[in-house]
């Protein structure tokens, strides 16, 4: 992933913010040594507003699309509710097991379930309203996640959206994902039933709450 802000700001805003836990530390550290593409991964700053995104809306039910190897799970779980859940959709087997085995060392691993499997069926049997959603999966799937979620969001909910500046790419387009994400920005755009921010954090995230 192609930095879009300056290393040494990216260090300075790090050493600035509340730090990772060492489980989050140890999940870093394993995600980099044992998996081909560790930059999936959420950084230590994107990790820490997630939890934060999520204590200001105390979500009941949170959904993320994209559990990878489970540090933004683990984020995203310390902001819930007392009451709330975190419903986590992976489809590789073997990232889902890792997750796992972090999600029970955590605290907050009891209220996160996985479910493996592609995640449109996940998200197309969910019946209650979501309080808190993120997305942050494969590329050609965002429109597809997003038109099931937006749906089933109450008012005043919260979808995170990652990767939304791809690395830049969003300016000059080649590949399918590059395409892909920007199709997704302008429909996001053009949706009347949010109100949102792309911010330029790390790779690029939106934020849009359902009115």
């Amino acid at each position: 992933m192609k930095r879009l802000v300056d290393i040494a700001i990216e260090t300075y805003a790090t050493e600035h913010s509340t730090g990772p836990t060492p489980l989050h530390l140890a999940l870093r550290d394993e995600t980099h040594a044992s998996t081909t593409l560790p930059q999936m991964q959420v950084g230590a700053v994107e990790g820490r507003f997630l939890t934060l995104l999520a204590r200001l809306v105390r979500p009941r039910l949170a959904v993320e699309v994209g559990t990878f190897t489970g540090y933004s799970g683990l984020h995203i779980a310390e902001g819930l509710a007392p009451e709330g859940r975190l419903l986590t959709c992976e489809l590789d087997p073997g990232h889902a097991a890792m997750a796992r085995r972090y999600f029970d060392e955590s605290p907050f691993g009891h209220r996160i379930t996985i479910r493996l499997g592609p995640a449109a069926d996940t998200l197309a049997a969910i019946e209650e309203p979501i309080d808190f959603a993120f997305i942050d999966a494969d590329k050609t799937g965002y429109l597809a996640y997003w038109e099931l979620l937006v749906p089933r969001m109450r008012a005043g909910g919260l979808i995170v959206v990652d990767n939304v500046l791809w690395s830049g790419r969003v300016l000059a387009p080649e590949s399918a994902d590059d395409h892909a994400i920007v199709a997704f920005n302008t429909h996001v755009h053009g949706d009347a039933r949010v109100e949102l921010v792309m911010l330029t954090v790390r790779d690029g995230m939106t934020l849009a709450v359902k009115r």
